[in-house]
């Protein structure tokens, strides 16, 4: 028979044992993500873009209030021998005109039973394909291209065979609400530092949604007809499968402003319930194909989407710190709940650090004592995930467009 403390000693291991692998695979990896890369040499190769044919894919839903600037603004920041195609898609405004108006070559969609990015990327590429480019990017129409981000990534993208995503960030006043800088910083976590520390353990690159480049010989090949809300994530995933790792070209950059904050929960919902639903599915399969065929890639890939995003990490380990406290005053062995404190304390170390050395910019010092509201304003976001996670695309409302209802399928 097993007395109450060493069955409540048991329960106390088994709890905790899979939130202190976690803790230490986003710790290493943040380590890992301290430092900037150095991109010289791939960032060398852009010289060659002048020869390249390069195309630039923007799916577009109803963006008549920026898709002029978001053209002229690409415009002046890639080679002058690239094209622009806009896929105007299922629009009810003057997307397509004023796109053509700025000088893009525009292509129109219209089918309401396939809706979402990935189709509107399908039938780009369709159009595409009656003269295939040597390298497509795909933009997303409210975001702005770094100098010479374009040829840096198409040259690494041609010369690897590989798709290139760049540094993906998103940049906000500095008098912003505490709650849409802290997602900033959360999301420069994510796309900058756990990129450039996974990516350094051998892991493959996330691609992101915006600033991917890819080879047409693999844009040509790669699934894109869906509505997964996270198709940039899963898209990542089946190249790597594939062996066509995608890299990180952080001397590459790709921008967009952040959410207003009234849009930035339903944002955040929407992203975070992709990349949950994505790994739930592929998390542990690609952690087991990694080891039993070797693949580095894929296997630090399926780490790190076993580690939730940075809220819902934060959150969980609270409330299994709380746990394990109580079964540690019961009569349980403290030692579970004492080496998951001390992971749970680096981890939020590491995350100061983080923030110290990249992340003041986007996060204010006042903003960053907030963060324990933010976690708990996230809670329905996970607790709505729990009941069911959110499947449909719902467009972001960009800045300065009025709280005007998208259709309920959208």
């Amino acid at each position: 028979m097993i007395d109450l403390e060493n069955g409540l000693s048991l329960a106390s291991w088994l709890l905790a044992v899979p939130f202190i692998l976690l803790f230490a695979i986003f710790v290493v990896e943040l380590t890992f993500g301290l430092f900037r890369r150095n991109d010289q040499d791939e960032a060398q190769m852009a010289a060659q873009s002048e020869k390249l044919n390069i195309a630039i894919l923007i799916p577009a839903h109803n963006e008549a209030s920026i898709i002029t600037e978001t053209i002229e603004t690409l415009s002046d920041n890639i080679p002058s021998n690239a094209e622009i195609l806009v896929v105007a898609d299922n629009c009810s405004d003057a997307t397509a005109e004023l796109a053509r108006r700025a000088g893009a070559k525009v292509a129109e969609r219209e089918d309401e039973t396939r809706r979402g990015k990935g189709h509107a990327l399908d039938f780009g590429r369709d159009i595409l394909a009656a003269d295939p480019p040597d390298c497509v990017i795909v933009m997303d129409a409210d975001c702005a291209l770094g100098k010479n981000s374009a040829a840096k990534l198409a040259s690494v993208a041609l010369a690897k065979a590989v798709p290139v995503q760049a540094t993906n960030l998103i940049h906000s006043a500095p008098d912003a609400p505490p709650v849409v800088q802290i997602s900033n910083f959360a999301m420069l976590v994510k796309n900058l530092v756990r990129q450039r520390g996974m990516t350094r353990l051998g892991g493959a690159a996330l691609l992101t949604g915006t600033g991917m480049a890819f080879p047409w010989s693999v844009f040509a090949t790669v699934p894109l007809a869906n509505s997964h809300l996270a198709e940039d994530l899963a898209l990542g995933i089946t190249v790597t499968q594939q062996g066509r790792t995608p890299l990180f070209l952080e001397s590459a950059s790709v921008s967009s402003e952040a959410a207003a904050e009234e849009d930035t929960l339903v944002q955040r919902t929407r992203w975070e319930h992709g990349f949950l639903t994505t790994a739930k599915r592929d998390a542990i399969p690609l952690v087991i194909s990694g080891l039993r065929r070797i693949s580095r890639p894929e296997f630090f890939l399926g780490l790190h989407l076993l580690v939730p995003l940075l809220a819902l990490l934060m959150a969980t380990g609270i409330f299994m710190l709380l746990l394990l406290a109580g079964a540690t005053y019961l009569g349980a062995t403290p030692l579970p709940f004492l080496l998951l404190l001390g992971m749970f304390s680096l981890a939020i170390l590491m995350t100061v650090i983080i923030w110290l050395m990249e992340g003041r910019r986007v996060l204010t010092f006042g903003a960053l004592m907030r963060i324990p509201l933010y976690i708990l304003w996230k809670i329905p976001v996970y607790l709505n995930f729990m009941r069911g996670s959110e499947t449909r695309w719902i467009r972001t409302r960009r800045s300065g467009e009025a709280a005007v209802p998208e259709n309920k399928d959208d």
